[in-house]
């Protein structure tokens, strides 16, 4: 028996890098799991790598456009229709930005905000829905980010995004607790993913320099943060950022 079995999750940003890894590590650990594609067809060929990778079964694929709550609410019916229940949300769906402030254009805001901010939104509200008609607790996990706590020299609204994510984090655990839905959030630091691996040398090796730990964070240390949250051993943990980062600072 796995961490989650017997559970059913919905992974947004599901069908590549850490998302994708989550998804994996729910359904090695007894959970059934649908994953959120940005489209239809990546969705589908995230599905086709699981089931190359041994894991064909107690998976789905959704593709909503994760601002309009319509479509999100459809989305997640569809996955309780699928699997009987809703236990596990996990919003890990994010965009990312470099932009110097006087260079920002309010279509590049918007979209890191629409995102990163009004998704999660979306998607709590939906699963919050579910979860109370239920009657029998759930876990929300949002993806934050240590830059959510220090900032970042440029590329502000990520970092004021993330800042959102962790208040939104706070309030919904309040909110929340009186139906047993426990909401958390992961701050990962540098993580190995392929945006992490296109970087120079000369700036990638002074990040893992300044990581007290020695090394990047791997996948699989956000995944297992997420398996823990989403698992019954975190019964009694709610409104916490939990840093995942390797004791990374600025």
């Amino acid at each position: 028996m796995g961490i989650v079995d017997g559970k059913v999750a919905i992974v947004t940003g599901g069908t590549r890098g850490i998302g994708y890894v989550i998804v994996k590590e729910f359904l090695k650990n007894g959970a059934k799991v649908a994953l959120a594609g940005s489209r239809q067809e990546t969705a589908d060929q995230a599905l086709a790598k699981l089931a190359e990778e041994g894991f064909a079964d107690n998976v789905m694929g959704i593709a909503p456009t994760l601002t309009d709550p319509e479509a999100v609410a459809a989305a997640f019916a569809s996955v309780v229709e699928r699997f009987g229940r809703l236990d596990v949300l996990c919003n890990n769906a994010g965009v990312s930005s470099r932009e110097k402030l006087v260079d920002y254009t309010m279509e590049e805001y918007d979209r890191v905000m629409d995102i990163n901010v009004k998704a999660p939104f979306v998607c709590s509200q939906a699963a919050a829905r579910i979860m109370i008609e239920q009657s029998e607790g759930g876990s929300i996990i949002n993806t934050s980010s240590m830059v959510g706590k220090y900032g970042q020299p440029s590329g502000f609204a990520y970092p004021t995004s993330k800042f959102a994510v962790n208040g939104m984090t706070l309030s919904l655990a309040r909110e929340l607790a009186r139906h047993r839905i426990r909401v958390n959030a992961i701050a990962p630091g540098v993580t190995h993913t392929d945006m992490v691996d296109a970087l120079p040398d000369n700036i990638i090796k002074p990040l893992i320099a300044s990581i007290p730990l020695g090394r990047m964070g791997e996948p699989e240390d956000i995944a297992n943060a997420y398996l823990f949250l989403a698992s019954d051993m975190a019964d009694y943990i709610s409104g916490a950022v939990l840093p995942v980062d390797g004791l990374s600072r600025p």
